[in-house]
């Protein structure tokens, strides 16, 4: 009796059935065009594991608090939180210095990242910690604000912060009077020195014939003003008014 031996199957090599592979197919071009709505456009289109692991990446950002239209926003300032190689777990400690360190709501987080988001991308041992510290130190209250600035002031280096400290001191003003210049108007951490600052104290002291260290030491937001579309054409004004303008 001879029996009739069948070649084996090899499950691995078999096709999707029709129907599986149909489903397949417009479930990933579903989750295509979803990530397209929301800005992110995936490095390699046709790989399923480059869209897993973004969505797995949304999915921990819905699970901080994060909705549809923050997307937009994070992946065009930060697209590198959006690409396969990215694993939340990297920024958790930046969640938990926002929480612990800085005490901020989850709203307030939320917030203050949607204005810079990378934030996530910073140290907190290295960047955010010691940076927290000396706006502390400078009497800078309420920086878990989610303002533009409390979110640009915490994703600056110390050493960032400690040039216009130098500055100040170069131009006269003593190490307490630069703290508390900085600490009633951190905004001055954001301007440049050579083409913002320095030019508006010179103004100040060479052509409108000021002390200058005493104005700005009762008026910090001074440098907050434009140059040339503010404290020129006001000086001017006054001057052709012959009006002495010291009050």
């Amino acid at each position: 009796m001879h029996l009739l031996l069948l070649p084996p199957t090899l499950c691995s090599l078999s096709p999707l059935p029709p129907h599986r592979h149909l489903h397949f197919r417009t479930r990933h071009r579903q989750n295509l065009r979803y990530l397209k709505t929301l800005g992110i456009t995936p490095p390699d289109f046709h790989s399923p594991q480059t869209l897993s692991q973004i969505l797995s990446t949304l999915n921990y950002f819905k699970s901080k608090g994060f909705s549809e239209p923050d997307f937009p926003r994070i992946a065009f300032l930060s697209p590198h939180l959006f690409t396969p190689t990215f694993d939340p777990i990297a920024i958790e400690p930046v969640f938990d210095f926002l929480t612990v360190d800085l005490a901020a709501s989850p709203e307030e987080i939320r917030g203050l990242i949607l204005k810079c988001p990378h934030i996530l991308e910073s140290d907190p041992d290295l960047c955010l910690k010691p940076t927290l510290s000396y706006l502390k130190k400078l009497g800078i209250k309420q920086l878990k604000s989610p303002t533009t600035l409390n979110a640009h002031l915490l994703d600056t280096r110390v050493e960032k912060l400690e040039e216009k400290m130098r500055f100040l001191r170069s131009v006269g003003f003593s190490v307490e009077e630069s703290r508390r210049i900085c600490g009633r108007f951190p905004a001055i951490f954001g301007y440049g020195i050579e083409h913002n600052l320095r030019p508006k104290f010179e103004y100040l002291r060479k052509e409108m014939k000021r002390n200058g260290r005493e104005e700005v030491n009762k008026f910090p937001q001074y440098f907050g003003f434009s140059l040339e579309k503010r404290i020129k054409p006001r000086y001017l004004h006054l001057k052709q008014r012959n009006v002495d303008g010291s009050d």
